[in-house]
């Protein structure tokens, strides 16, 4: 459950087939950026993969120690084992 304090930030997508998109995503329970971002592809069972890379905006008022955007490097496409057969 996220707190007042906690709150969300933007997730800029850098590079991949996401590059240029945007996402609003939850802090962790600490107060930090999540470290990785997996976002479902249109295909069922296909994920995107992102790490979080350094760059960082401040914007925020109320919570001017956590940054209201991050920047994320595309990593891998992860897909879903297909259901076994018997």
């Amino acid at each position: 459950m996220v707190t007042a304090a906690q709150g969300t930030y933007t997730a800029k997508l850098t590079d991949g087939p996401l590059e240029g998109k945007t996402v609003t995503t939850e802090f962790l329970e600490s107060g930090d950026p999540r470290p990785r971002l997996e976002i479902p592809a249109d295909a069922t069972g296909k994920r995107y993969l992102y790490a979080r890379a350094a760059g960082l905006e401040f914007d925020s008022t109320e919570h001017p120690d956590q940054p209201s955007a991050v920047d994320y490097r595309y990593l891998e496409a992860l897909f879903d084992a297909p259901p076994a057969t018997t």
